[in-house]
């Protein structure tokens, strides 16, 4: 008997694989092309070295959480305890499941918004829980909140968001916060923050982390990615920041599962995040690959749908074909030699735009390539 009956190959290992067979320019999973910092690099090869090869405390390498816990009160402004609030994890999809697996059992409901990441409902239904799916109003992605106030049942347990969002790139506003703030006291609900694209903000604008809110981060799991921060998405290494009620839960399912997360990442990245530049940086240049896409695409039919934040950036192709997302990403692979992810992938039903995810964390040659098959393209 399965657990997860409608789950199948998600659609990143399927459009990837497709990529590879087609030779295609892989625009569509969210892993850069280029290289990360050298002096990371070295930080861990110096950490082997030195030793730190074994297992390290359940909850993580003291000094790196301690870094983490500087970043936070630098950044938000918030006091965080290194040993009561912070658990190392490996990645943050898997801190996710650990949060969800921590506290939602059979019949639990939890709200969520549509586009969504791929692993959220599944999360939910393998641990009996039901998930609530509210789409995002189109084309801004906005969320509608007397819908969410509707959706709230005697049932409802957790309400989930994600800002910087994936797939759309969106930000929740600090208006948003206090919607959101108003809901989860009201109706005593756990709040799960995915956060992991945290420092890819872009235009000037400020991330609304759920820590900048002492009423929410009370009652929140908020989860991030040192991956993604540092462009070693394969390194798999994350961390989940929750109020010491919270975190003994996840830690109690977290010393069940991994255990310890990899030590020699660790040691290296507590050296490297102590440093606020080796972070503080980072949007500004993918801010630049983004305008870049932007640019190279505005002799395609493609129209942006504008991204502030994250790898990705949706594009429309309602103007030239109404053909279905899927159909339309499986062409764009196999003719056009250009991978990306249909955005109905992220939907339960389906729902579907005539809209792509496409990731401009690549090279400007990869982004100047692709564009010029795109512009080939017979849409």
């Amino acid at each position: 008997m399965s657990k997860l009956p409608n789950a199948g190959t998600n659609i990143f290992t399927v459009i990837s694989g497709l990529a590879q067979a087609h030779g295609a320019i892989n625009l569509g999973q969210g892993f850069p092309d280029y290289p990360m910092d050298e002096a990371l690099m070295n930080l861990v090869t110096k950490a082997m070295h030195g030793g730190h090869n074994q297992y390290m405390p359940m909850a993580g390498y003291l000094p790196l959480r301690e870094a983490i816990a500087q970043k936070v009160h630098q950044l938000y402004g918030t006091q965080i305890h290194p040993d009561q609030n912070i658990t190392i994890t490996p990645g943050g999809t898997y801190a996710i499941y650990t949060a969800i697996t921590s506290c939602i059992g059979p019949g639990d409901e939890v709200i969520l918004f549509e586009p969504a990441y791929d692993s959220y409902i599944p999360n939910i239904e393998i641990n009996g829980g039901k998930a609530v799916c509210i789409p995002l109003q189109y084309p801004d992605y906005t969320i509608n909140w007397p819908a969410v106030r509707a959706a709230i049942t005697p049932r409802t347990k957790m309400i989930m968001i994600n800002s910087p969002h994936n797939p759309t790139g969106k930000l929740l506003t600090a208006s948003d916060m206090a919607e959101l703030s108003a809901i989860a006291l009201q109706a005593n609900l756990l709040v799960l923050s995915d956060e992991v694209y945290e420092h890819l903000i872009y235009d000037g604008l400020q991330h609304q982390s759920v820590l900048r809110y002492p009423e929410l981060a009370a009652r929140a799991f908020v989860c991030f990615s040192l991956g993604k921060v540092y462009n070693c998405t394969g390194w798999k290494i994350g961390y989940c920041i929750a109020p010491q009620a919270l975190t003994a839960e996840f830690q109690k399912v977290h010393q069940f599962n991994c255990f310890a997360t990899n030590s020699p990442l660790q040691v290296a990245l507590a050296s490297h995040l102590s440093v606020p530049e080796t972070y503080m940086g980072l949007a500004t240049a993918l801010q630049q690959k983004r305008d870049l896409l932007r640019a190279l695409m505005a002799d395609t039919p493609l129209r942006p749908i504008p991204s502030h934040g994250s790898y990705f950036e949706l594009y429309s192709y309602a103007a030239a074909s109404n053909m279905p997302e899927a159909e339309m990403a499986g062409r764009l692979v196999k003719e056009g030699g250009v991978a990306t992810i249909p955005v109905s992938a992220f939907y339960m039903n389906k729902t579907d735009h005539q809209t792509l995810r496409f990731c401009f964390a690549k090279r400007a040659s990869t982004l100047e390539a692709a564009a010029k098959r795109l512009r080939a393209f017979a849409w």
